[in-house]
């Protein structure tokens, strides 16, 4: 299913042992931690673009104290993913949601990101899944209609690129930010749905939204890991132990 990303090429790539390759002969080898690495140097906007591997690892500790689950159980009831499911994650981060939905109901999962600290920790964590290094942005590398499922989970969205890599009548379950997320640290944010929901008038009829909240009392390492993750600069004043709160807006669509 994977496309090789070099520009104007675009044919299937073979896994070869440690590397896939296309009729071209532009071959891409496989990390050790099993990821692989096709994001092209012009797709990049600095060295080292996406999470750090500071941010990545902040995160993944936020998701496994357990702050994260009722977010992860609302994304799977609204997404109802099946084993028989092909799912991509666009902006997979270091897999958390993609991962574990694949191990609970057995699907097919692909994750993708720009951040190869990101990539590498999802491999390493969830070999079940196919990872892939690669900016969403311009160039989802899998053929036409290959998803029945796509996850975009407060990651950028490239509309046309999702419509294009899921099959007819498949679902598109899109995740952002709600106004009370973080309230504590960052204010009210804006509602985001009108413009998510703009975002994708082309070829999506909206299916369902809901909204998830949930709250957890956090010690002052926590909360740095939060502030980590975010990209907030830690405040000048020590952080103490706080309660925060975390929502997701959640807005399934239908491929039409």
């Amino acid at each position: 299913m994977l496309l090789c990303p070099v520009r104007g090429c675009h044919l299937h790539l073979t896994r070869e042992d440690r590397r896939v390759v296309c009729p071209r002969g532009h071959s891409f080898d496989i990390a050790k931690s099993g990821y692989i690495n096709l994001l092209q140097p012009q797709d990049r906007r600095s060295r080292r673009p996406g999470d750090s591997a500071e941010a990545v690892a902040a995160r993944r500790r936020l998701h496994d104290s357990g702050v994260t689950e009722p977010l992860l159980e609302a994304i799977s009831a609204l997404a109802a993913p099946a084993a028989s499911d092909v799912v991509l994650d666009e902006g997979c981060g270091e897999g958390f949601f993609l991962g574990r939905l694949a191990a609970e109901h057995g699907f097919a999962g692909h994750g993708i990101d720009i951040s190869i600290p990101a990539v590498d920790a999802a491999a390493r964590r969830y070999p079940g899944c196919e990872w892939i290094v690669g900016n969403a942005d311009r160039f989802v590398p899998y053929a036409d209609g290959t998803f029945s499922l796509a996850l975009s989970v407060t990651a950028r969205m490239n509309a046309a690129e999702l419509r294009r890599v899921l099959a007819s009548g498949g679902r598109l379950m899109v995740a952002v930010p709600a106004p009370e997320d973080l309230v504590e640290l960052r204010g009210v944010g804006r509602d985001r749905v009108a413009r998510t929901l703009e975002a994708f008038t082309d070829g999506f009829t909206l299916t369902d939204h809901r909204r998830a909240i949930t709250a957890a009392d956090l010690d002052a390492a926590a909360v740095r890991e939060v502030l980590t993750s975010i990209y907030r600069p830690l405040r000048a004043e020590p952080v103490g132990p706080m309660r925060l709160t975390f929502g997701l807006d959640l807005l399934l669509f239908r491929r039409d």
